[in-house]
């Protein structure tokens, strides 16, 4: 659209209603063509609006979004809109100039009605922890350098016995609290031995849980807040950097500015909060945690990692991106393809790996969960078109949400079609890329998708095809182009 044309819009009596999320690029999509038409609508943000979330997706039988409604007839979402034949198309535009909303138009919020959906229970306090200025002060205090052992230089460590010594010197302790305050900062995940056997008052190796991975994208600062609820805390992350990947969608809904987002304060924000990773247990958490967790931060680091490092383009780009993007959590380091495969696979061998990820003893196999849920494939987003679309987990109402992730991608046409007449079913390649997950085999993978079927005319379609046997399964392609900005 031209600077120097702008679009006139129309006046309506009637109602263009689009319910969308925060960061839907489908949703920006849709709103930018309405623009582009002169068309005025009400957008209703159904993750806000729970109560018109429950009743949009009743009437409409999908849960994807976004959702339009003229007057009170239903469009569909964005591809529906972009496919819909211009004559059809018109006649509805006609009616919403002409013709007053009905009484049975699906609903708005009333004013000052949005009820916000954040687990305030859950919300990180921002509260410093009381051993965070002794921390800084020993990184001050010209004790951290450069040692050797075993042949082998270790950067930015220290020994227990100098640590033991400053403590005493700079908290005007006896040698036995010192020590007690030492094995302290250990369980605080402010510092970690280089070995097993450490013992805090000795020549043993000892590093700042921040200096352990310098290649992380939360590392290189202090985690100065105290340790919060790991959930709750990936959930107010996630909620952030969602806000933050709108804000920078070009207004035409197709890129993301992320080199714009780097200058953001929000950013800012949203690294201090990355940072109190660092300290995070991790091994405490049931199932449910584990996965809203690992989901929610696995999608935060995609998108940082999309912010810092330039969008990966190439197979092998996306190959160095997976394997190098990380975070610490809890004093130790995950890169994408561990809490994939790791975490979130129960340690199954990733796309051209050759090994599991965690080795017998790895101390982050206490991260993984025990049994492979499937859904997880349509909570994860990896930054591309293909992607399943980017939402947020809590850890209540978890199998319900990947529930219904796994239901509106099924729904869409990237993730499964059927073609009764080639007795066909077409699916998206991660059931090939993760075939083991759904079962292995032709057979399981069918009845899987099937079970996971909403009731609608693409379940009937494909009972009818698998009551009949011989079903062919073929699977889409996979659009790998970025959304980044150039």
């Amino acid at each position: 659209m031209e600077a120097d044309k702008p679009v006139v819009m129309q006046e309506l009596k009637g109602r263009i209603t689009i319910y969308t999320v925060t960061g839907c690029l489908h949703c920006f999509r849709a709103k930018a063509r309405l623009i582009n038409m002169g068309l005025p609508y009400t957008e209703v943000n159904i993750k806000t609006n729970p109560e018109i979330r429950k009743y949009v997706m009743e009437l409409t039988g999908r849960f994807t979004v976004p959702q339009i409604f003229f007057n009170g007839i239903f469009l569909g979402g964005n591809d529906d809109f972009e496919n819909m034949p211009e004559e059809e198309l018109t006649k509805l535009i006609n009616m919403v100039k002409n013709e007053p909303v009905p009484d049975d138009a699906p609903p708005i919020p009333e004013p000052g009605a949005v009820k916000e959906e954040v687990p305030k229970e859950e919300e990180p306090k921002i509260e410093r922890d009381e051993y965070a200025d002794l921390i800084v002060a020993f990184k001050e205090s010209g004790n951290i350098g450069n040692h050797w052992s075993c042949l082998k230089v270790h950067h930015n460590t220290f020994t227990g016995k100098k640590l033991i010594t400053w403590l005493i010197s700079n908290r005007n302790v006896d040698k036995p609290a010192a020590v007690a305050m030492a094995k302290v900062l250990i369980s605080r995940k402010f510092l970690n031995p280089l070995s097993e056997n450490a013992m805090e008052d000795s020549d043993s190796l000892f590093r700042l849980v921040e200096h352990d991975s310098p290649s992380a994208l939360n590392t290189g600062a202090t985690a100065e807040l105290r340790a919060v609820s790991a959930s709750g805390h990936s959930e107010i992350m996630r909620e952030l950097i969602l806000k933050l990947f709108a804000e920078y969608i070009t207004p035409d809904g197709k890129y993301v500015d992320y080199k714009g987002m780097a200058t953001s304060p929000m950013f800012e924000e949203f690294r201090v909060l990355a940072l109190q990773l660092q300290r995070l247990k991790f091994d405490n958490l049931d199932r449910r945690a584990k996965l809203a967790f690992f989901i929610n931060t696995y999608n935060a680091l995609v998108i940082h990692g999309n912010i810092v490092y330039n969008a990966p383009r190439t197979l092998w780009q996306r190959y160095k991106f997976f394997n190098t993007a990380s975070y610490l959590i809890g004093g130790e380091i995950f890169s994408l393809h561990d809490i994939e495969n790791g975490v979130l696979r129960a340690n199954r061998k990733g796309i051209a790996q050759l090994s599991k990820p965690f080795a017998k003893g790895d101390p982050r196999l206490k991260a993984a969960v025990e049994e492979v849920e499937p859904m997880i494939h349509f909570g994860l987003n990896c930054g591309v078109q293909s992607c399943p679309p980017i939402k947020t987990y809590s850890a209540k109402e978890i199998d319900e949400q990947l529930k219904m992730a796994t239901e509106a991608f099924l729904d869409g046409s990237d993730g499964c079609s059927i073609d009764v007449a080639k007795k066909e079913v077409r699916l998206s390649q991660l059931f090939k890329w993760y075939k083991v997950d759904f079962g292995g085999t032709d057979e399981k993978l069918l009845k899987w998708v099937f079970d996971h079927l909403r009731d609608s005319p693409k379940k009937t379609a494909m009972k009818e095809l698998m009551a009949k046997g011989n079903v062919k399964i073929t699977y889409l392609p996979y659009d790998w182009s970025t959304n980044a900005k150039d």
